[in-house]
């Protein structure tokens, strides 16, 4: 018999009782209450003194403090303010009108605080170095959090730093630049100025997001440009903690009217220069600071090699290895304290060109303007420099090797040699600064100088053949070129051995009128020279002429006389003793007169045919010693010098 199975009763909840009731009803209201009242506000002081904890600066929230629940919630809070280290002046070290963080949720169940973005309404950053090189942003010992951020939006943000003992004070503003797609971290714009090492500038550019500061070993990219005063700069790269500038990799391009405004902003002593641009490699490595690869201009001269400056030493030491295909003589000129050229399509800069100006208007030809003995006194230097051909049109320069080594004040250059004339001009210049007033050596030697080439724009001069040589040895005393030759003692001997030259320059000279005329009117010819020589006693300035001759088949030509280098004149008599019997030879001595500016050359007819004023020792005129083996004088029985014409 089938059964008939049971109905089950379904289950049915207890009815509250009536007390139960109340107590629901009441939680609900309480819910409903704290709903409609609840205020994130009262987190604020929580929230302050957490931070405070952390970091031990003051923390306050001025404003509201709301919050946006979700998978991703978002953080808002209004007038904050977090407080400055507390060496420092002014209290606030950060602000912002307004700041929103967005903070994953659920990392946070495992401890870890992920922070999509942060966006930045009007925020403030002071950082500023004190007592002991610490920064504001050492905040000492931290607890390990895992913390990431990785998006940040700054608008109209203001970032300033602050370095008393450098002299440095930058003051920026920042804007956020949108980057395509939402995992790259938006960079920065950058627009503002300052000072560096007292010397104001503005600043200009982009850089990597502010949160790449964080990380001192990550590269920083930057793309700026920076000016100060005529000096310009664009640095495009990566810096490695930029804050304090312990390493970068640059590309640094450098240009201005004159590399001397470069000693008030980064203390490197060099001498004026024309207008410049460089564009090299920055780097640095500890305590020196290199620029590589460098190419470019200065003046009229290409330019490239590698530099580097040593820091952290009594001295800043620059070192460095130049290199010029074509170098114009005249960028030069501020080695010796001139002007260089400012005519036609030459390069200078406005006050270069009113310093020529002036200097072309001066009565003397000697530099005058004195070196700064502050700047050979603050930095030490090693520097080679070649420049494989010149360009001077009115010197036959050919090239030039240098190297300068400055210690302490201490300055040589050995060697300072230039290609002339198919020749050598070999130098070694020692000048010593570490007084108040400069005391110079200079040791010159002239060797195998083509005399055709020497003086390449006279037409007389072409036909000739001869090798000058010499030796220049002078010691003087002062801060500018002028002053040290003024001043200067020692010897000067300049002489020539066998050659040819122009029979109508030595008739010229020995006032032969009727040779003259002939040569005048038909074509010149040349005429063996025996040897030419001048030997000079130097002192205090005065270069007397202790021997002074010009011999050839035709003439001898004997003087006597003074060149000042002091007073920049020339009292030169010299006396042509024709060798033929022309009728017409007057025989007149020639006076060399006047000023290195304007010199003058015109026989004495005053004293002409007073034969008993060459009363001079024919017979034991000859080069000195040390003079004669610098000069090719040649084999054979005419190879004497001046003597042999006595007898």
């Amino acid at each position: 018999m089938n059964r008939v199975p049971a109905r089950k009763t379904p289950f049915r909840w207890p009815r509250p009782s009536r007390r139960t009731g109340m107590v629901l009803a009441l939680l609900v209201a309480l819910v409903a209450v704290l709903i409609a009242l609840f205020d994130w506000n009262w987190f604020k002081g929580p929230l302050e003194r957490q931070v405070q904890a952390r970091t031990g600066r003051e923390f306050r929230i001025g404003g509201n403090l709301d919050v946006d629940l979700g998978r991703v919630t978002t953080v808002r809070g209004d007038a904050l303010r977090f407080g400055n280290a507390a060496w420092s002046r002014e209290p606030t070290m950060a602000a912002a009108r307004r700041a929103e963080l967005d903070i994953e949720i659920w990392p946070l169940l495992r401890g870890q605080v992920r922070i999509p973005e942060i966006r930045l309404i009007e925020p403030t950053l002071r950082l500023e170095t004190g007592p002991g090189d610490k920064g504001n942003w050492d905040f000492g010992a931290s607890g390990e959090t895992d913390l990431r951020f990785h998006r940040l939006w700054v608008r109209d943000g203001r970032l300033r730093y602050l370095d008393a003992p450098e002299k440095t004070d930058i003051d920026i503003w920042l804007n956020s630049v949108a980057s395509p797609g939402k995992e790259n971290a938006p960079s920065v714009a950058i627009d503002g100025g300052g000072h560096w090492s007292g010397e104001p500038f503005r600043l200009q550019g982009q850089a990597a997001s502010p949160l790449a500061l964080r990380d001192a070993s990550q590269p920083y990219r930057i793309d700026l440009r920076a000016q100060a005063g005529a000096t310009r700069a664009h640095a495009r790269g990566s810096l490695l903690d930029p804050l304090r500038l312990r390493g970068f990799d640059l590309k640094l391009q450098l240009a201005g009217r004159d590399m001397q405004d470069l000693y008030p902003l980064l203390g490197i002593a060099i001498p004026p220069t024309p207008p410049y641009r460089l564009d090299g490699r920055f780097t640095r490595d500890g305590n020196t600071w290199r620029y590589d690869g460098f190419t470019g201009q200065v003046g009229d001269s290409d330019l490239g090699g590698s530099a580097s400056v040593t820091v952290g030493r009594a001295r800043p030491l620059l070192k460095a290895d130049l290199v010029s295909r074509r170098l114009d003589f005249d960028d030069l000129a501020g080695f010796v304290g001139a002007a260089p050229q400012t005519g036609g399509e030459e390069t200078s800069n406005a006050e270069q060109k009113a310093e020529a100006a002036e200097q072309r208007a001066d009565a003397r030809v000697l530099p005058d303007t004195p070196y700064q003995l502050a700047k050979l006194r603050a930095m030490d230097a090693d520097v080679r420099w070649k420049a494989h051909r010149i360009n001077a049109p009115k010197l036959p320069l050919d090239d030039m090797d240098a190297h300068l080594r400055l210690d302490g004040g201490l300055l040589h250059l050995d060697p300072l040699n230039f290609g002339v004339a198919e020749g050598d001009i070999r130098s070694n210049i020692r000048m010593d600064a570490r007084t108040d007033t400069i005391r110079t050596r200079a040791d010159i030697s002239l060797r195998r100088l083509n005399l055709a080439r020497l003086f390449p724009d006279a037409e007389i001069t072409r036909t000739a053949i001869g090798r000058i040589g010499g030796d220049v040895a002078i010691t003087g005393t002062g801060n500018s070129v002028a002053r040290i030759l003024g001043s200067a003692d020692g010897d000067i001997a300049i002489g020539m051995g066998q050659g040819r030259i122009s029979n109508l320059l030595m008739e010229l000279a020995g006032l032969d009128v009727a040779e003259s005329l002939k040569f005048l009117l038909t074509r010149d010819k040349t005429v063996p020279v025996r040897c030419a020589f001048g030997d000079f006693a130097v002192q205090d300035g005065v270069m007397h002429a202790r021997t002074l001759a010009f011999d050839t088949t035709d003439t001898l030509i004997v003087g006597k006389g003074d060149i000042s280098l002091k007073e920049e004149t020339l009292d030169l008599e010299l006396r042509p003793r024709p060798k033929d019997r022309s009728i017409l030879a007057l025989r007149s001595p020639l006076v060399v007169q006047g000023t290195f500016r304007d010199p003058s050359f015109r026989p004495d007819f005053k004293r002409l045919g007073l034969r008993g004023a060459t009363a001079l020792a024919l017979g034991s005129i000859a080069p000195p010693a040390a003079l004669l083996a610098t000069l090719e004088l040649g084999p054979g029985k005419d190879a004497g010098c001046g003597g042999q014409y006595a007898r």
